[in-house]
């Protein structure tokens, strides 16, 4: 059961706290979603890394790390919860979260993700930050809305990281939004000598 204090949702301090957490969880969640623009469904799916790590896997992963966080531990169900992965599906195949279906595709699992951003920014308009929830899967402890809040935005952020590097190893493609790759405008030649700096550097540490 969902426990609330006497604080309301529209306390302007609490509006104002809200809109800072938002900004930055929807700042990720854009970002993500954005990782698996312009890639063949071979490309979103494939594993780069030894634990198997790709890029639909992560943004199916999120969307169903978001809508457990902000639906079921504060007492909302998902409209479709046959869409979503049950327990025993996990309980078979714990890394079921991680990976796309045959079935699946990159536009069901992004539409499956903007579906979970506005279900999930709806418990947060909705509920005081000191709304108290219960995590099954954490023993059934309570916490407030803030720290969930906290948590996911933590946990989304460091798989957007992930996202970045998978799909520089894709096909070089990097940057923290569409108009900003955030690192330097190397002219012809640059990246390559950087690099080779990096590479030199490496070589003759602890030498």
């Amino acid at each position: 059961m969902v426990q609330t204090t006497g604080s309301t949702t529209g306390d302007a301090d609490e509006l104002e706290q809200k809109q800072v957490l938002k900004q930055y969880l929807n700042e990720t969640r854009a970002a993500l979603l954005w990782k698996l623009e312009g890639l063949t469904e071979k490309q979103a799916r494939w594993p780069l890394v030894p634990s198997g790590n790709n890029l639909l896997g992560l943004v199916k992963h999120c969307a169903n790390t978001e809508i457990g966080y902000f639906g079921a531990c504060f007492g909302r169900e998902w409209p479709t919860p046959e869409e979503l992965l049950s327990d025993q599906a996990l309980e078979d195949d714990p890394q079921a979260d991680w990976y796309a279906t045959a079935d699946e595709s990159i536009a069901s699992i992004a539409d499956l993700y903007r579906r979970a951003w506005v279900f999930c920014d709806e418990t947060i308009d909705m509920l005081p930050l000191d709304t108290v929830g219960h995590v099954p899967w954490w023993g059934n402890r309570e916490v407030t809305l803030f720290r969930i809040i906290t948590h996911v935005a933590n946990d989304i952020t460091r798989h957007a990281g992930h996202a970045d590097i998978l799909r520089e190893l894709t096909d070089r493609s990097v940057g923290l939004l569409p108009r900003n790759t955030n690192i330097p405008d190397w002219q012809a030649g640059e990246a390559a000598v950087y690099l080779d700096k990096l590479k030199n550097l490496a070589d003759r540490a602890g030498d």
